[in-house]
């Protein structure tokens, strides 16, 4: 019995110190790379401007659907606590804050990692697990310059425009129920609007839009670049890197949120 214990401790602890020293450490030498080679020469925008489109044009259909009916549920659910009290006319900058501080950044995010991010590791993946990334290397090329860097730029640009997309359109979904569904009043709705909102609700979503993006990048390309095991280890790798992306994203935006209150930003 006190063995077992001895031997589940010891387990734990040699998972728990791989994990902290040898993993995180590893990641942290990484990122500590790539922000380096994000401002080496040369600067591949040709490659740039392709991740652009990959992530932010061909992410709008998912990014117009989601959000529609993210603003659309959100004024469904708040009308029914609302209404209960009278004060159906405040609706509109609750939503809007509501979308633009937290739904917004953290579902277009999520959105975003499972089409983009997830693509990201598979792609790198096959090419670590085919040799390419090793002939890229043997031709004089930083396969992390190269793959890498143009993906993590692009992320950092492509976020936070689409996260400005999704909070215009789920607003306007959030109008659409409240005005022509709840007849709720659109001139006090409106009202409420001009009079409460404020610049800092819209800089915090795009403030984390741009670190998520840093962080989702990062850890995407990471963790394909490390793939090895062949098809099952690109499948990992992919599987891996969406889950690993989305929890980091829960404990970022947590820290940012808490950040802004304190600050008052």
């Amino acid at each position: 019995m006190i063995e077992n214990f001895f031997f589940f401790l010891g387990k734990s602890f040699i998972r728990l110190y791989e994990f902290l020293i040898v993993k995180l450490g590893k990641f942290s030498v990484f990122s500590i790379e790539m922000l380096a080679l994000t401002f080496s020469k040369p600067f591949r925008i040709r490659e740039i401007l392709a991740q652009t489109e990959f992530i932010g044009s061909n992410s709008l259909l998912v990014i117009f659907l989601t959000a529609f009916f993210t603003g659309m549920v959100e004024a469904i659910e708040l009308y029914n606590g609302f209404h209960k009290f009278g004060i159906e006319n405040f609706m509109g900058y609750t939503i809007f804050l509501s979308i633009c501080k937290e739904l917004g950044p953290v579902f277009a995010t999520l959105m975003v990692i499972s089409r983009a991010v997830s693509a990201m590791a598979a792609e790198i993946g096959t090419m670590k697990v085919t040799e390419q990334i090793d002939a890229l290397d043997v031709m004089a090329i930083n396969s992390k310059q190269y793959l890498i860097v143009p993906r993590i730029v692009a992320m950092i640009i492509s976020l936070p425009l689409l996260i400005l997309i999704f909070d215009m359109i789920a607003n306007l979904g959030a109008y659409i129920i409240s005005i022509y569904v709840l007849d709720i009043n659109a001139t006090a709705y409106i009202q409420t609007l001009q009079q409460l909102v404020e610049f800092k609700d819209f800089t915090q979503g795009i403030i984390k839009g741009i670190v998520f993006g840093y962080l989702i990048a990062l850890i995407g390309t990471y963790i394909g670049y490390n793939t090895s095991g062949g098809a099952k280890g690109v499948g990992r790798s992919t599987t891996l890197s969406v889950v690993s992306a989305s929890i980091v994203v829960f404990i970022a935006d947590y820290l940012l949120s808490a950040l802004f209150l304190f600050f008052d930003l």
